[in-house]
């Protein structure tokens, strides 16, 4: 926690606006749920024990932010579903909504290297080859 009471206030709102937008990630398929409770779960541990301990004893979201603090790894389903949905969204997005074809291009590399990032990132429950 920081000693700052100012820092300690920015840091729980947020937590609470990446919460919130993690939240709204669970149903809107272009915010990515993961990173957003990450990060509230970052600021929570820097403002408030008590909203951090909440995230991290909560059905849905504890285990994967617990092992991110332990381990800094994502379980690889979620991983694997976080690039799953990731490329469908951009698919679409580049398909039927995006008319410039280098904003296509960009979304394209953009999501290629995002898939790239999170594929990186290790998990320790990865099935043997």
């Amino acid at each position: 926690m920081h000693e700052s009471r100012i820092l300690r206030a920015i840091f729980l709102v947020a937590g609470f606006l990446s919460l919130g937008l993690g939240i709204a990630g669970l149903v809107l398929p272009v915010l990515p749920t993961t990173p957003f409770m990450l990060l509230a779960a970052a600021c929570f541990a820097r403002s408030s024990p008590r909203f951090h301990q909440w995230l991290l004893r909560h059905r849905t979201f504890g285990p994967i932010v617990g092992e991110w603090e332990r381990h800094r790894a994502i379980p690889w389903r979620t991983k694997l579903w976080g690039i799953a949905l990731m490329s469908a969204t951009l698919a679409v997005s580049i398909t039927f909504f995006v008319k410039p074809p280098w904003l296509k291009a960009a979304l394209a590399v953009f999501g290629v290297l995002m898939a790239i990032w999170l594929y990186r990132i290790p998990s320790r429950d990865r099935p043997r080859r």
